[in-house]
């Protein structure tokens, strides 16, 4: 009679055989994340095919609606792209209508009142505005009126969460920074990047260091001599209290 022991031990080793055989056949029917594909018709649960690959989208159109296509996948489409997007005095920054939080946020001749832009009136020549007007920049303004010896109003532009690329909804300040910055060929701007709170000291600096980099780099593609920009990253050094949307910043002084 074959001893029980010996009987135990092969049933063991058979377990074992069938569960390795298993988990080889599992792992060879695993399925790649983006199959190949030559054309739509071999992509499946709607998705498209886009240079050989199946992704979710190759075109807005294929989203749905309040989303954008973005290197093959739907994302929401930012809120705003301009200040004129957003209701109720707001401005756009990073892509959202946020309350203003200090005039230079509301444009050329713009004041922040109660967290809502007021606007100057829209002019093409003087005699379009107040008598104690002028028409600067198509908008009526008091050029007088403002202080130190710069001759325009530097904005602040604003970035999204841990991101130091520049938003469509900054570009129009931008542009007018440029502007203002040849007109006052006498000075020279800091550049000066920060952060909100999250993660570390070092983290932060770096992040901020890309911000105001970035920036510097925009500004002298539009014209702007490099060498009257000097980038200073802050970090997390000066938050405006404002919460962390208002924080992540890239801020300009004259220097």
């Amino acid at each position: 009679m074959r001893p029980v022991g010996g009987f135990r031990f092969t049933l063991s080793i058979l377990a074992v055989s069938v569960l390795v055989v298993g988990l080889v056949a599992a792992c060879t029917k695993k399925k790649p994340k983006t199959p190949a594909c030559d054309g739509n018709e071999d992509c499946k649960n709607g998705l498209v095919c886009v240079e050989k690959q199946c992704v979710a989208c190759a075109q807005d159109s294929d989203c749905a609606d309040g989303q954008r296509c973005d290197a093959g996948a739907c994302v929401a489409k930012p809120e705003c792209a301009k200040d004129t997007d957003c209701p109720d005095g707001k401005v756009c920054q990073a892509g959202t209508c946020r309350a203003c939080a200090k005039d230079n946020e509301c444009g050329p001749g713009g004041k922040c009142m109660a967290g809502a832009c007021q606007r100057p009136t829209a002019c093409k020549v003087d005699e379009d505005c107040a008598d104690d007007e002028d028409c600067v920049d198509g908008f009526c303004q008091k050029p007088w009126a403002g202080g130190g010896d710069a001759a325009c109003t530097l904005a602040t532009v604003y970035f999204g969460y841990d991101d130091s690329s520049i938003a469509p909804s900054e570009r129009d300040r931008l542009d007018a920074n440029s502007a203002c910055i040849s007109k006052t060929p006498q000075k020279s701007v800091y550049v000066m990047g920060h952060t909100d709170g999250s993660g570390t000291d070092e983290y932060n600096i770096a992040l901020s260091e890309r911000r105001a980099q970035t920036v510097a780099d925009y500004l002298a593609r539009l014209g702007v001599d490099p060498a009257k920009l000097q980038v200073v990253p802050k970090g997390e050094t000066e938050p405006t209290g404002q919460g962390d949307e208002k924080d992540r910043r890239v801020e300009f002084q004259w220097r």
